[in-house]
């Protein structure tokens, strides 16, 4: 019968990025992408293209609330990521809002498989995240994370540890993993050489290793990487398995991408359907 097939779908609560780079538009070409359905949850709307963002309007936390809970109550979710939470308030309302949701279906277990991409600052160098609610991200959300997305200077702002060889790295990890969450993996994005992202689950450590190329058209890998696993656990990926695949396809969505704009272009997410 039509209409009767069962869909993965994956939530995201994030912010927009008018400019279709990276944020919720870049979360949801990534779950389609994937073949996962994509719902959504709007923290702010940035004027943003591929060179800056120019302002930035925070929702309201009530609609915020409203909106997790129209998704959870009706659609569900395999999986839950989070993306830019720019103020301390929105961080207690997202975790809350979860957590309440968790609680009211006990059988939804998508709500327990969050990434979390702690967004800190934009491909511009634009700040996405008021430093003061650092604390509040790290106390209240890692701790309900099946998997954490940080990239380098995120890792040392969480941590407080400055990174420079492998093993401040495996520090590193062992740190955030020692917050609460579930597991981490660390993009190597930011160093020199192989683009190396170290995995680490409180008990194993595993590389993800993918060449680096000289292209400007990076403008939401961080977005994409971490809505890439979160659609590997709505499919039923365990973290790791789910993290290969998000490694996988970030590196080809940035091999085959294409100029956008005059400054830092777009991954492709449709590289396998656009000739």
């Amino acid at each position: 019968m039509v209409g009767m097939r069962q869909v993965a779908s994956a939530m995201t609560v994030a912010g927009s990025d008018s400019g279709g780079g990276a944020g919720v538009q870049a979360d949801l070409k990534t779950f389609a992408a994937l073949g996962v359905y994509g719902t959504s949850v709007l923290t702010a709307i940035t004027a943003q293209n591929t060179r800056t963002v120019t302002a930035v309007h925070e929702i309201p936390i009530d609609i915020i609330s409203a909106q997790i809970d129209a998704v959870v109550s009706d659609i569900g979710a395999d999986s839950v990521k989070t993306g830019m939470l720019s103020s301390r308030e929105i961080i207690e309302c997202v975790t809350a809002s979860l957590k309440d949701a968790e609680k009211k279906y006990p059988d939804m277990p998508g709500l327990r498989r969050l990434v979390v991409d702690p967004v800190m600052v934009a491909k511009s160098g634009d700040s996405l995240l008021r430093e003061e609610a650092v604390g509040s991200l790290r106390d209240l959300l890692l701790p309900m994370a099946a998997v954490v997305t940080p990239n380098i200077p995120e890792t040392e702002t969480l941590t407080g540890l400055t990174i420079v060889t492998d093993e401040d790295v495996r520090k590193a990890a062992q740190a955030i993993v020692a917050m609460g969450a579930a597991s981490v993996v660390v993009k190597g994005g930011h160093r020199e050489g192989p683009a190396t992202d170290v995995y680490f689950d409180g008990r194993d450590f595993r590389e993800f290793t993918a060449p680096r190329f000289e292209t400007v058209n990076t403008h939401g890998t961080g977005c994409t990487f971490a809505s890439a696993v979160a659609a590997g656990l709505a499919k039923g990926l365990e973290a790791e398995d789910a993290v290969g695949q998000a490694k996988e396809f970030v590196t080809e969505a940035i091999r085959r991408s294409f100029p956008i704009g005059q400054g830092h272009g777009p991954l492709n997410h449709f590289y396998k359907l656009w000739q």
